[in-house]
Parts: C-alpha cells; sequence; structure tokens
C-alpha cells in the first residue's frame, strides 16, 4: 500500500486498528533503541515523505478521482469491445484506475493462474506495437493507470491502437 501512496516511489504504510496502534506505540516509547519493527530507515526519507504528501494532496482526492474514474470505465469498455468484436480468448479487470489486460478467457484468481497465463512473445508484440504507436505500457504487464492528466483523447488513442494490434493479430 505504501507504493501507491508516494507515486511509484517505495514507502511503508501500515493501516491497523486503535487497539493495535495502542499496543505498538507502548512498545515504541518504551523500547529506547527505536526498534519498533515496523519499518527502516527508508521508510520514511524525505524523498518519500515529500513524494506521499504530493500524492495524498494532489492526486488521491475526490476532485482526481471524480475524474479519472470515468476515463478508466471508458478504457476497460474499449479494451472490452475489441476483445469481444474480435473473439480473443482475453479478459481486462479493472481496480479503481487500474486496468490489466490478460491473455486467458477469464481473469486470474491468483498470482499462480497469472503467471501460468503469460505469454511473453504476445506481450512483447502487443508492447512493442503500442510504443510504436505512441503508447507506454507497464513493462512488465499489461496495465495501464488513469491519472489527473489523462484526457479522453488519450484513453480513445490507447483504445484504436489496442483494436488495431488485436486486429492485426487475428487476421
Amino acid at each position: 500500500m505504501g507504493k501507491p501512496l508516494a507515486c511509484g516511489v517505495p514507502v511503508a504504510a501500515f493501516g491497523i486498528s486503535q487497539y493495535v496502534s495502542d499496543k505498538v506505540m507502548k512498545r515504541i516509547l518504551d523500547d529506547g533503541t527505536d526498534e519498533s519493527g515496523l519499518g527502516g530507515t527508508l521508510t520514511g526519507n524525505a524523498l518519500a515523505v515529500a513524494a506521499m504528501r504530493a500524492s495524498l494532496e494532489k492526486v488521491i482526492t475526490q476532485k482526481a478521482f471524480d475524474q479519472m474514474m470515468p476515463l478508466a470505465v471508458r478504457f476497460e469498455k474499449g479494451i472490452n469491445d475489441a476483445i469481444d468484436d474480435f473473439e480473443v480468448p482475453w479478459n481486462v479487470t479493472r481496480l479503481g484506475v487500474r486496468i490489466e489486460y490478460h491473455f486467458m478467457p477469464k481473469p486470474p484468481r491468483n498470482g499462480a493462474e497469472a503467471d501460468a497465463a503469460k505469454d511473453s512473445g504476445l506481450e512483447k508484440l502487443m508492447h512493442l506495437m503500442a510504443l510504436n504507436r505512441g503508447i507506454l505500457l507497464t513493462p512488465f504487464h499489461n496495465m495501464a493507470l488513469i491519472s489527473p492528466y489523462t484526457t479522453t483523447k488519450d484513453v480513445d488513442h490507447h483504445t484504436s491502437v489496442f483494436r488495431e494490434c488485436v486486429e492485426s493479430l487475428v487476421e
């Protein structure tokens, strides 16, 4: 949960109940060695804290999500429509503003299923086709995040490129 809070910069973040928080704070206050077991030297460095603050103030806001969510739905629909139109055995999943497609008929239920469905050749081809048309996907899988700077034009461009890629594969 920490990395998304800081716009991709690794930070430590955790959520706990008040009961657990009270127990942890007692241990931290009683322990003069500052070893609470809840992080390390790099978890609260200046860069990480600044990135987290910027993310919480500028990105993870109701105003930003009011703009991003309809675009994420549109992005997902564009992928789904192409999958349906060209009848490829793929699927798309969306969690908030994170959208990812998989080369398998149903969404994976766990990491093992996702790993088993990987097709590195097809993934490289899709990434290269997208990159040659001005779209950079997450390099280690087929995932996109909608940001406050994403526009309808960006989403529609991806849909067009995705359709073109799928069409060229089924011909």
